[in-house]
């Protein structure tokens, strides 16, 4: 036998030490569970190869830290322990070997399997079927009283339901944040500007730790019975899963994955069916619990120091991993958003190698605090894309160095802003940003732009791959050569879409202005634009100030507008396309009131003449605004065949009504003729 290395051993223990300290009582865990499983394994190995050295504060004794004293203390009944771990088929098989080893028999077990919900453990005492305690695991002998919070669960049953329970039953079971509510609670805490939470389990137990239990009332948790502790004057079934069955009449939830099964085969092909589905339910798991479904052999099975001989957690590729970060690149989305990657040494988590993960935006750097050399947590749930969730700070080398945003697009060295209270940051290239062309393109070429009939969304990504397109001006240049040459482009086809390219060079000044996906110009805006200053020169030669004698023009997007056509690339491309032929009538610059200037129009019912799309752009002309829903501030419903509720509404209130052919004479008096 080789000699213990007592350094590592005492150093083994203060870490663990240290990480029960943080996970259980700080909720703040530094490390992810399989770093914490790999330094246990390592003690546990050490002290199986010497027992003399166990001593009974050993990390490997215990199953977790004592509690704070802010909370008063519990002393359970019947010790609440830990699960053993398996991490592969073969130590599943080996737990089964030695179930059979000590009971002397080969028949085949029965087995309760579970779900391991990556929440907190709690006990429940009920006397006479009403909640009387609950309590936390804490260091397995002695939790913390956390009733008041416990209460304000819903899924918490405050009396029994239907009868036979025993006078005294203690449940335990798992308290955890879904899916969604984690994601609701971070969104408010985001929005706040306060500290985020990592993941759904650090979630839970900050909220089931406040002292102000109004304030755990407003958290999304949920409860999961498990198994029960100390019973006084009643029996129960014989049977793990009758048991968990019987508690679910009584008014607890249960996993809806539990299923009892035969054999440790059939054990393994359950742990892959959930596998396969765990990134798919509402809550986190980290494993599956396998209990021989038995009460009785459990009982001749017995326990360790720290677990039961008759269960074991089978855990799943882990979903956090300590890795470093050995650089930061930026990437350039379709719409502008620029998206920091952190670059890592490869680490395997969630069951892939992990060698880059988001930072998400500026942001989420300092919230963080990361610095290039830390040593990071990443997290990989499902096919979600791995995430730097924390930084480990005690690992920090003396040459870390901060992450410096860039002003400038890393692609087309446009500048990049950022818009006061909003967290990504973008390049403002849009038009001549190669990251960004695809979008650029079929946004210019949709509906309500220049509406070019036949160009969807995977022609231009093919035109783009094939190096057809790189601006939206190469419109104008395609030959029926090129496109006849595309795949699934017929001859027809491709003469019907040039077709609609040349229709598309005759358009309005306010499409064309939205058609360039200004950031923050939509139609409305485009419109206001065009009517004010009449001409596009005059309109690019306008400063944030004249921008913002624009109707709904207010400072965010005055600026916006006026940085577009300050970049001379952007003017370039304007020029290129004016040069394809791009045209339109000037339009008429406001100088009194328009004629429904002021009022509101809803449309509603089915138009058989014209197009909804065309009824509104006609009556905007014009100068109405056109809603989608009646109020009483509504001047006039148009209303075709088949208006429902909407009609019935402006009747209730007195609102005007006109059809369709009142709508179209309407615009002709006004200058607007509408052909047969």
């Amino acid at each position: 036998m080789t000699e213990p290395n007592l350094q590592r051993l005492e150093l083994l223990r203060e870490q663990l030490h240290r990480h029960n300290y943080r996970y259980y009582v700080l909720d703040d865990p530094e490390v992810p569970d399989a770093e914490y499983d790999r330094l246990l394994r390592e003690l546990q190995e050490i002290e199986a190869a010497h027992p003399e050295l166990v001593t009974p504060d050993s990390p490997s004794q215990r199953v977790g830290a004592a509690p704070l004293s802010a909370f008063e203390q519990v002393t359970h009944r019947i010790p609440m322990l830990s699960l053993d771990n398996a991490f592969g088929d073969e130590e599943l098989a080996d737990f089964e070997r030695r179930i059979k080893d000590r009971v002397n028999s080969t028949a085949d077990i029965e087995y309760a399997c579970e779900p391991k919900l990556d929440g907190i453990a709690v006990s429940l005492t009920y006397r006479d079927g009403v909640l009387e305690r609950a309590a936390t695991r804490g260091d397995g002998a002695m939790g913390e009283d956390i009733t008041s919070n416990v209460r304000t669960i819903g899924s918490v049953p405050l009396r029994l339901q239907g009868d036979g329970y025993p006078p005294v039953l203690e449940v335990r079971g798992e308290i955890y944040m879904p899916k969604a509510g984690f994601e609701a609670l971070n969104a408010r805490a985001r929005e706040a500007g306060e500290k985020l939470f990592a993941n759904p389990r650090n979630a839970a137990a900050g909220s089931l730790r406040q002292l102000d239990s109004s304030i755990t009332a407003k958290r999304q948790l949920e409860l999961c019975a498990y198994s029960v502790g100390f019973v006084e004057g009643g029996a129960l079934p014989e049977k793990h899963t009758e048991i968990l069955e019987i508690l679910n009449s009584w008014g607890f939830r249960i996993n809806a994955e539990m299923r009892k099964v035969t054999g440790i085969g059939a054990c393994i092909e359950y742990y892959r069916d959930i596998g396969e589905r765990r990134a798919a339910l509402a809550y986190d798991i980290d494993g599956i619990v396998f209990k021989v479904n038995s009460i009785p052999l459990q009982q001749r099975l017995g326990f360790v120091a720290r677990a039961p001989r008759w269960a074991i957690a089978y855990k799943f590729p882990a979903q956090e991993e300590m890795t470093r970060l050995l650089g930061v690149e930026f990437q350039v989305g379709r719409t502008g958003a620029i998206t920091p990657v952190a670059r890592l040494e490869p680490v395997f988590v969630g069951g892939v190698t992990v060698s880059n993960a988001t930072l998400h935006n500026r942001d989420e750097i300092q919230r963080l605090g990361v610095k290039v050399g830390d040593t990071v947590i990443v997290r990989r749930a499902g096919d979600v894309i791995p995430q730097v969730v924390s930084v480990v700070p005690s690992k920090r080398p003396a040459d870390a160095a901060p992450i410096d945003f860039p002003v400038a697009c890393p692609v087309c060295s446009s500048p990049v802003e950022s818009v006061e209270g909003e967290a990504v940051a973008r390049c403002t290239g849009g038009l001549v940003c190669a990251a960004q062309r695809k979008e650029a393109i079929k946004h210019y070429a949709s509906r309500k732009a220049m509406d070019v009939d036949g160009l969807g969304d995977k022609l231009v990504e093919q035109m783009v791959d094939e190096g057809l397109l790189h601006s939206v001006a190469d419109l104008y240049e395609l030959t029926l050569e090129q496109l006849t040459g595309l795949e699934r482009m017929g001859q027809k086809s491709a003469s019907n879409l040039l077709a609609a390219l040349e229709k598309s060079r005759h358009t309005t000044l306010p499409k064309f202005l939205f058609s360039l996906g200004i950031r923050e110009v939509g139609e409305a805006t485009a419109r206001n634009l065009a009517r004010h200053f009449g001409e596009l020169e005059q309109l690019m030669a306008a400063d944030e100030e004249a921008l913002q004698q624009v109707e709904d023009v207010g400072p965010v997007v005055a600026h916006f507008v006026a940085s577009f056509f300050a970049q001379e690339r952007n003017r370039n491309q304007i020029s290129a396309l004016r040069q394809a032929g791009v045209h339109w009538e000037a339009e008429v610059q406001e100088e009194g009131a328009q004629p429904l200037a002021g009022q509101t129009w809803v449309l509603t019912g089915k138009l058989e003449t014209l197009s909804r799309s065309e009824a509104k752009d006609y009556l905007q002309q014009l100068g109405a605004k056109v809603a989608g829903s009646v109020s009483a501030k509504t001047d006039m419903l148009v209303a075709g065949p088949g208006a429902g509720s909407k009609l019935a509404k402006a009747t209730d209130l007195g609102i005007s009504t006109m059809d369709e052919q009142g709508l179209i004479d309407m615009l002709g008096q006004n200058g607007i003729v509408i052909g047969s």
